[in-house]
Protein backbone atom coordinates (compact mmCIF):
# COMPACT_ATOMS: atom_id res chain seq x y z
CA UNK A 1 0.00 0.00 0.00
CA UNK A 2 1.48 3.37 -0.96
CA UNK A 3 2.09 5.83 1.86
CA UNK A 4 1.73 8.79 -0.49
CA UNK A 5 0.67 9.81 -3.98
CA UNK A 6 2.41 12.61 -5.85
CA UNK A 7 1.08 14.88 -8.55
CA UNK A 8 3.00 17.65 -10.33
CA UNK A 9 2.08 20.13 -7.57
CA UNK A 10 0.69 18.16 -4.63
CA UNK A 11 1.44 15.45 -2.12
CA UNK A 12 -1.39 13.17 -0.98
CA UNK A 13 -0.14 11.55 2.20
CA UNK A 14 -1.06 9.78 5.40
CA UNK A 15 -2.60 11.83 8.19
CA UNK A 16 -0.33 13.22 10.91
CA UNK A 17 -1.38 14.32 14.37
CA UNK A 18 -0.34 17.89 13.54
CA UNK A 19 -3.01 17.91 10.78
CA UNK A 20 -5.81 17.83 13.34
CA UNK A 21 -5.95 21.57 14.10
CA UNK A 22 -5.69 22.77 10.50
CA UNK A 23 -8.24 20.19 9.32
CA UNK A 24 -10.65 21.17 12.10
CA UNK A 25 -10.38 24.79 10.89
CA UNK A 26 -11.11 23.71 7.29
CA UNK A 27 -14.07 21.57 8.44
CA UNK A 28 -15.52 24.47 10.44
CA UNK A 29 -15.32 26.97 7.57
CA UNK A 30 -18.85 27.89 6.40
CA UNK A 31 -17.68 28.16 2.78
CA UNK A 32 -16.30 24.60 2.91
CA UNK A 33 -19.37 23.14 4.61
CA UNK A 34 -22.00 25.00 2.59
CA UNK A 35 -22.86 21.82 0.67
CA UNK A 36 -22.24 19.35 3.48
CA UNK A 37 -24.38 18.34 6.44
CA UNK A 38 -23.05 21.12 8.63
CA UNK A 39 -19.83 22.23 10.23
CA UNK A 40 -17.73 19.84 12.24
CA UNK A 41 -16.45 20.74 15.69
CA UNK A 42 -12.94 19.69 16.73
CA UNK A 43 -14.09 16.35 18.19
CA UNK A 44 -16.02 15.45 15.02
CA UNK A 45 -13.09 16.50 12.82
CA UNK A 46 -10.66 14.39 14.88
CA UNK A 47 -13.05 11.43 14.73
CA UNK A 48 -13.23 11.81 10.94
CA UNK A 49 -9.42 11.65 10.65
CA UNK A 50 -9.38 8.60 12.93
CA UNK A 51 -12.03 6.98 10.74
CA UNK A 52 -9.94 7.63 7.61
CA UNK A 53 -6.91 6.05 9.27
CA UNK A 54 -8.98 2.97 10.19
CA UNK A 55 -10.44 2.73 6.68
CA UNK A 56 -6.94 2.83 5.17
CA UNK A 57 -5.67 0.21 7.63
CA UNK A 58 -8.63 -2.11 7.01
CA UNK A 59 -9.30 -1.62 3.30
CA UNK A 60 -6.25 0.08 1.78
CA UNK A 61 -8.00 3.36 0.99
CA UNK A 62 -9.46 6.46 2.59
CA UNK A 63 -9.06 10.19 2.30
CA UNK A 64 -5.50 11.46 1.99
CA UNK A 65 -4.20 14.60 3.67
CA UNK A 66 -3.35 16.97 0.79
CA UNK A 67 -0.20 19.05 1.08
CA UNK A 68 1.22 21.78 -1.13
CA UNK A 69 4.95 21.01 -0.75
CA UNK A 70 7.07 24.03 0.07
CA UNK A 71 4.00 26.14 0.85
CA UNK A 72 1.43 24.59 3.15
CA UNK A 73 1.51 21.31 5.05
CA UNK A 74 -2.28 20.79 4.78
CA UNK A 75 -4.66 22.33 2.26
CA UNK A 76 -7.42 19.74 2.61
CA UNK A 77 -8.43 16.12 2.13
CA UNK A 78 -9.20 14.08 -0.96
CA UNK A 79 -9.83 10.39 -1.36
CA UNK A 80 -12.13 7.42 -1.29
CA UNK A 81 -14.68 6.19 1.23
CA UNK A 82 -17.39 3.57 1.50
CA UNK A 83 -21.04 4.40 0.81
CA UNK A 84 -23.35 2.17 2.81
CA UNK A 85 -26.68 3.86 3.40
CA UNK A 86 -27.55 5.73 0.21
CA UNK A 87 -29.51 4.55 -2.85
CA UNK A 88 -26.23 4.02 -4.77
CA UNK A 89 -24.84 1.72 -2.03
CA UNK A 90 -22.82 -0.31 -1.76
CA UNK A 91 -20.29 1.87 -3.54
CA UNK A 92 -16.92 3.55 -3.28
CA UNK A 93 -17.14 7.34 -3.32
CA UNK A 94 -14.53 9.94 -4.18
CA UNK A 95 -14.71 13.27 -2.40
CA UNK A 96 -12.72 16.36 -1.58
CA UNK A 97 -12.56 19.15 0.97
CA UNK A 98 -10.09 21.98 0.43
CA UNK A 99 -9.53 25.24 2.28
CA UNK A 100 -11.09 28.11 0.27
CA UNK A 101 -7.69 29.80 -0.19
CA UNK A 102 -6.83 26.90 -2.53
CA UNK A 103 -10.01 26.88 -4.62
CA UNK A 104 -9.94 27.78 -8.30
CA UNK A 105 -6.37 26.58 -8.91
CA UNK A 106 -7.09 23.07 -10.19
CA UNK A 107 -5.84 21.40 -7.00
CA UNK A 108 -9.08 19.49 -6.36
CA UNK A 109 -9.09 18.02 -9.87
CA UNK A 110 -5.36 17.22 -9.78
CA UNK A 111 -5.50 15.46 -6.42
CA UNK A 112 -8.82 13.75 -7.14
CA UNK A 113 -7.45 12.37 -10.41
CA UNK A 114 -4.54 10.79 -8.50
CA UNK A 115 -6.91 9.31 -5.89
CA UNK A 116 -9.28 8.10 -8.62
CA UNK A 117 -6.48 6.38 -10.56
CA UNK A 118 -5.21 4.80 -7.34
CA UNK A 119 -8.68 3.40 -6.65
CA UNK A 120 -9.39 2.18 -10.16
CA UNK A 121 -5.99 0.71 -10.94
CA UNK A 122 -4.02 -0.13 -7.76
CA UNK A 123 -7.11 -1.20 -5.80
CA UNK A 124 -8.99 -2.55 -8.83
CA UNK A 125 -12.29 -0.88 -7.94
CA UNK A 126 -14.69 -1.37 -10.87
CA UNK A 127 -16.69 1.82 -10.31
CA UNK A 128 -16.33 5.00 -8.24
CA UNK A 129 -19.16 7.42 -7.57
CA UNK A 130 -19.43 11.04 -6.47
CA UNK A 131 -22.50 13.00 -5.47
CA UNK A 132 -23.56 16.45 -4.37
CA UNK A 133 -26.51 18.81 -4.44
CA UNK A 134 -27.38 20.16 -7.91
CA UNK A 135 -26.35 23.71 -6.98
CA UNK A 136 -22.79 22.72 -6.02
CA UNK A 137 -21.40 23.74 -9.39
CA UNK A 138 -17.73 23.71 -8.29
CA UNK A 139 -17.82 20.05 -7.27
CA UNK A 140 -19.87 19.06 -10.29
CA UNK A 141 -17.24 20.64 -12.55
CA UNK A 142 -14.52 18.62 -10.82
CA UNK A 143 -16.55 15.45 -11.36
CA UNK A 144 -16.94 16.27 -15.05
CA UNK A 145 -13.23 17.14 -15.47
CA UNK A 146 -12.44 13.73 -13.97
CA UNK A 147 -14.47 12.09 -16.75
CA UNK A 148 -17.34 11.09 -14.46
CA UNK A 149 -20.77 10.88 -16.07
CA UNK A 150 -24.24 11.59 -14.72
CA UNK A 151 -27.45 9.79 -15.57
CA UNK A 152 -30.35 11.86 -14.15
CA UNK A 153 -32.20 8.58 -13.50
CA UNK A 154 -29.58 7.85 -10.79
CA UNK A 155 -30.14 11.11 -8.88
CA UNK A 156 -31.59 10.55 -5.42
CA UNK A 157 -33.07 12.00 -2.26
CA UNK A 158 -30.39 12.00 0.45
CA UNK A 159 -31.81 10.39 3.61
CA UNK A 160 -29.59 12.59 5.79
CA UNK A 161 -31.80 15.56 4.97
CA UNK A 162 -35.47 15.86 5.89
CA UNK A 163 -38.11 15.81 3.14
CA UNK A 164 -38.44 19.30 1.71
CA UNK A 165 -34.92 20.33 2.78
CA UNK A 166 -33.25 22.29 -0.04
CA UNK A 167 -30.21 19.97 0.05
CA UNK A 168 -32.13 16.70 0.01
CA UNK A 169 -31.87 16.21 -3.78
CA UNK A 170 -28.47 14.89 -4.92
CA UNK A 171 -26.96 14.28 -8.34
CA UNK A 172 -24.87 11.15 -8.83
CA UNK A 173 -21.82 10.81 -11.07
CA UNK A 174 -20.01 7.58 -11.93
CA UNK A 175 -16.81 6.43 -13.56
CA UNK A 176 -15.86 2.85 -14.43
CA UNK A 177 -12.41 1.32 -14.82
Amino acid sequence: MPVALRTPRLLLREWRDEDRGPFAAISADPAVTAWLQGQADRAASDAWIDGMRRLRDEHGFGYWAVELPGDTSLIGAIGLSRVRSLPCAPAIEIGWRLAPAYWGRGYATEAARAALEDGLFRLGVDEIVAFTVPANVRSRRVMERLGMARDPADDFEHPGFAPGHPMRRHVLYRIRR
